[in-house]
């Protein structure tokens, strides 16, 4: 559930906060390499969606759906290059995640592990209890 404070300006591609209850998954940083650890995309948006369809994988593999994702922290290495491609962003992002809007954070930072990533995202999720619970 989707907490927004009365009084508050509409938060735009993003919740301010969400409400789960289940299993706990968190989702190591994603970058925008295939399971093969190769980058195919060079460019932002390619990594971003990558990533993005990483975290969805993890997710569907733990047993559940985008929907779940309650937080997505992201790690970029190029605020410009971010600020620059606000459409292109929102359309990659739309195509994996749907309409679903959980709590994000993003970072500007330095640099990442691998010299060839622009971004990593990693997330949490809140899946339903075990069958058994």
């Amino acid at each position: 559930m989707t907490i927004h404070p009365e009084g508050w300006k509409p938060a735009k591609g993003y919740a301010n906060g969400m409400v789960a209850e289940g299993r706990v998954l968190f989702v190591g940083g994603q970058i925008g390499w295939t399971a093969e650890q190769v980058f195919e995309a060079h460019d932002f948006i390619g990594q971003m969606r990558q990533a993005l369809g990483n975290i969805a994988e993890v997710v569907r593999a733990a047993g559940g759906e985008v929907t779940d994702i309650v937080r997505l922290t992201w790690y970029v290495t190029d605020k410009t290059e971010y600020l620059a491609h606000q459409k292109d962003i929102g359309a990659a992002y739309r195509d994996v995640m749907g309409y679903h809007f959980p709590a994000m954070t993003m970072v500007v930072v330095s640099a990442l592990v691998e010299d060839a990533a622009k971004l990593e995202i990693e997330a949490t999720a809140v899946l339903e209890r075990f069958p058994s619970d």
